[in-house]
């Protein structure tokens, strides 16, 4: 039996829970101070908000045929501005293009990271405080689909199914949750150890209530970093299935199926490549900085949070 004493001391400790989780305003000041992180949150909101509402005021001029202006020049607006980036080999204005694949890649990417996120982190949870044998049985697992390299995965995958954006986004999404999972489950692993965990467990906490009310928490900060940087590599990934035609099919597009196009003209008419092959530059130096930056804010042990760097 547990004296009166230990039980209060272990009431105190269930909670007080340890979080070192800066709010959003520490976050947001320390994106401020960094130049670089701060640039690039603004290039990505731009993108993000191009990528939202872009599509629903420039999709007919992403669509309209105008072969008068059949692969004209970037900067020819006898046209009108919408042709500031030159049109395609059927007239139509690269920006629109760019504006509206934007959506696509950027809605894939997205869904695949929330999808891989969720169903990872919430193996990772289990893995990580039930251990044993149903711990090393999804810890095989997410070895097993590491050991293929990913885009080799999702082309066979896609390659034996109908390639699309629900496939795609299924086939990213599960090559992704291997890294959730092995990262979760190391961090439950030192979590639960810690006297607080210990004591809502002692006063008779469920597991259910430990895992999301207790564990959950203490690592948010570093699901958000993760979840983030993995934008950028699901952004890679898309645009390289549907270049190389695994993709998005038409009539949708991506940015992956405007590189492979302007690809094939790239010695000829450069703008159909080049502008695409920027936007993809540009969207994925800004998803890296975000995320370092949200690393320095959120992550007490490096960066501006911590030690430096």
């Amino acid at each position: 039996m547990l004296s009166s004493t230990r039980v209060s001391a272990m009431r105190d400790a269930a909670a007080a829970e340890p979080s070192q989780r800066p709010g959003w305003r520490v976050v947001l000041g320390s994106l401020a101070r960094d130049r670089f992180a701060l640039v690039s949150a603004i290039v990505l909101l731009l993108a993000l908000i191009c990528a939202i509402v872009g599509p629903s005021m420039f999709a007919d001029e992403a669509r309209k045929l105008n072969l008068r202006a059949r692969n004209m020049a970037p900067f020819s607006l006898e046209n009108g501005w919408m042709f500031v980036l030159g049109a395609d080999a059927l007239g139509r204005s690269l920006l629109a293009r760019i504006i509206v694949a934007a959506q696509n890649t950027l809605l894939i990417s997205a869904t695949t990271v929330v999808i891989a996120a969720v169903f990872g982190s919430f193996l990772g949870l289990v893995a990580g405080y039930r251990g044993g044998w149903v711990g090393a049985v999804l810890l095989r697992l997410a070895d097993a689909i590491m050991s293929f390299p990913s885009m080799l995965l999702a082309v066979i995958v896609l390659f034996v199914f109908e390639p699309g954006v629900i496939n795609v986004i299924l086939v990213l999404a599960i090559s992704r949750m291997p890294i959730f999972l092995r990262t979760v489950r190391a961090e439950v692993l030192e979590i639960r150890e810690r006297m607080f965990v210990q004591a809502a467990r002692v006063m008779g906490a469920s597991q259910t209530r430990i895992l999301f009310r207790h564990i959950l928490p203490n690592i948010s900060s570093l699901l958000i970093i993760d979840a983030t940087l993995n934008v950028a590599t699901a952004v890679l990934a898309e645009t390289g299935l549907s270049f190389f035609g695994f993709g998005i099919k038409s009539p949708d597009t991506s940015l992956g199926t405007l590189l492979s196009v302007g690809s094939r003209q790239a010695t000829t008419f450069p703008w159909l490549f080049l502008p695409p092959a920027i936007a993809v530059v540009l969207l994925l130096l800004a998803v890296n900085a975000v995320g370092d930056g949200l690393r320095d804010a959120l992550d007490p042990n490096s960066g501006a949070g911590g030690s430096s760097k």
